[in-house]
């Protein structure tokens, strides 16, 4: 993505721009103050581009930084050959050359949380690069106080010592396996998972777990989190108290699907499911991130599931609208879970009332076909909305930033809405505020009316029943609705804005469409109990688990055939 792109291209030109101004003041004039100071600047500036380029190469610019620091350290002490300043050279040559090849070595091996394991080494080979960034550090200032050289040396062997031990531990693990598999592996078996939640995602994915873990913990069976990315390790761990093991090659997983396992649930199309895929003993079932009228939601790569968990008959629909031909057996209806907290809204708010609008941007997406997104027109919308008194929580797709001119946009609408907020008073939400601060859930029954573009943000606030309006950013005219048949039920915006009044005007007024809303909202959320929404999947969850269950005897989230409606649970 190109945002995501340039932040990197920045971080790298400064890490390494530093790098070179450091060493060549140090080395090449009498500037040594200044060279240092730019020693411990291009110091600071490696450690931002680690956080932004993860296992990013950065033994260039950490070899002239040491540079620098070492000519410097040398200058400053005047003494000519120090021995002591000429080891610790050597040890940071050493650690230099071995940190890359040792974090590459431990990004091979599996590490757990939430496990009774201990797997230190991996972790610690993961952060060999912040702690020679750590001692550069600390060497630059010994020479900038002019210290003793055994200073830096004490400081180096401590270091050096460390990454020794790393090493030697994943030698052995390399060379000599333990018997019976690793310490991860033995866990696992004693957990006795019965189902695991497979995920493989792009860097700031892992909302599409986190979604879903509450509802897989109330299924009440043994259950692990198997990731293919180390960066989901910590996110992940912190939202469940089930075990989370990070896999990084096929062997890996060999060892964690444990005979145990029954079921395996996925939550998107990635590439790498099919590394799990391939255990054809295990049940295999998407349960997709969100439901929405967009082209991936009916991506024909969902094919190769043995089921396929969807909120209402619509999304079956919507496969055999985009040509994807899947047999009727695989579908069951559970629902959407996730919006059993939104309350529920019958009637309309009084004429006048004030109102509450909840405005979420999608993003500009992978693929063109896949770009609905609508911040290049929000801006007379957001007008619209504060001309006619509403209070508006603008809460963007967390991808948004990583597009320059989607970040750009969306930091123009924030400036709207603070400095209305300034001249009256209006508790706009935007930001943190709005993404992390709250919830979803927690913005939706804030609101009275939503604005969004194509997402699976309507489907979900189409469960409140309140009324929303959808952006057409294609310019499809009388073929959006037929593209995206949800749009039937709100109220379509147009690309240029023409009919912001007409929309307006009924969204947070008359809201004719308020009927309509009902029985769309069976056909893409199921007709399932308020009481008992969530049950209708973890019904469908259980008896996937259950040893003889006849996939086609009737229950809750039995499999639908297209064009007809689910059973309540009470059926």
């Amino acid at each position: 993505m190109r945002g995501d792109l340039v932040r990197k291209l920045i971080a790298r030109c400064l890490s390494i721009g530093l790098a070179v101004l450091a060493f060549l003041l140090a080395a090449l004039t009498g500037a040594t103050g200044w060279g240092l100071a730019l020693a411990v600047a291009a110091l600071g500036a490696a450690a931002v581009e680690r956080r932004i380029r993860p296992g990013a190469d950065t033994a260039a610019e950490t070899t002239l930084i040491a540079a620098a620091v070492l000519v410097g350290y040398a200058r400053r002490l005047d003494d000519g050959f120090d021995p002591a300043l000429a080891v610790t050279a050597l040890l940071l040559l050493g650690l230099v050359l071995l940190v890359g090849p040792l974090r590459q070595a431990g990004n091979l091996e599996t590490r757990a949380a939430n496990l009774r394991v201990r797997s230190w080494t991996p972790l610690a080979a993961t952060h060999l690069g912040e702690a020679l960034l750590g001692l550069l550090a600390v060497v630059a200032l010994a020479a900038a106080a002019t210290l003793p050289a055994w200073v830096a040396l004490v400081a180096a062997l401590l270091v050096g010592a460390g990454a020794a031990a790393v090493a030697l531990d994943l030698a052995r693990r390399r060379f000599r396996p333990p018997a019976g598999g690793g310490a991860v592996g033995r866990a696992v078996r004693a957990h006795q998972p019965e189902f695991l939640l497979y995920f493989s995602a792009p860097p700031g994915s892992e909302y599409q777990v986190t979604m879903w873990l509450p509802y897989l913990e109330r299924i009440g069976r043994p259950f692990l989190v198997l990731l293919r990315e180390p960066e989901f390790l910590a996110p992940v761990a912190a939202a469940t108290t089930a075990p989370v093991v990070y896999c990084p090659t096929l062997r890996a997983m060999d060892e964690v699907l444990v005979p145990s396992l029954k079921v395996a649930f996925y939550v998107n199309h990635g590439a790498k499911n099919s590394h799990c895929i391939r255990f054809s003993q295990l049940t295999h079932i998407q349960l997709h991130h969100g439901d929405s009228d967009k082209a991936p939601s009916a991506n024909p790569v969902s094919a190769i599931f043995d089921r396929i968990f969807v909120a209402g008959p619509a999304a079956i629909e919507r496969y055999a609208r985009a040509g994807v031909d899947i047999p009727a057996e695989k579908f069951v209806v559970v629902g959407r879970p996730q919006v059993e907290s939104i309350a529920v809204r019958p009637e309309p708010l009084p004429a006048g009332a004030p109102r509450t609008v909840l405005y979420t941007p999608t993003w500009t997406g992978h693929h063109a076909d896949a770009d609905y997104c609508s911040l290049p027109v929000a801006e007379p919308l957001l007008r619209g909305l504060l001309d006619r008194g509403a209070t508006v929580i603008l809460r963007a797709h967390p991808y948004t930033t990583q597009n320059p001119a989607s970040a750009r946009q969306l930091g123009r609408l924030t400036e709207l809405l603070a400095a209305d907020r300034a001249r009256t008073g209006r508790q706009h939400l935007w930001g943190t505020a709005a993404s992390r601060d709250l919830s979803l859930v927690e913005c939706v029954n804030r609101s009275d009316a939503l604005v969004s573009d194509v997402s699976g943000v309507i489907s979900d606030y189409l469960y409140s029943s309140k009324p929303f309006a959808v952006t057409d950013m294609g310019g499809d005219g009388e073929a959006f609705t037929e593209r995206f048949p949800l749009a039937t039920a709100g109220y379509v915006l147009r690309r240029d804005m023409a009919n912001l009044d007409e929309v307006l005007d009924r969204l947070l007024g008359a809201d004719p469409l308020a009927p309509e809303r009902w029985s769309t909202r069976r056909r893409y959320l199921g007709d399932f109990p308020v009481e008992t929404y969530a049950e209708a999947f973890l019904d469908a969850a259980r008896r996937e688990l259950a040893p003889g269950w006849d996939p086609v005897a009737p229950r809750v989230g039995r499999p639908v055939e297209p064009g007809t409606a689910p059973l309540s649970p009470t059926a």
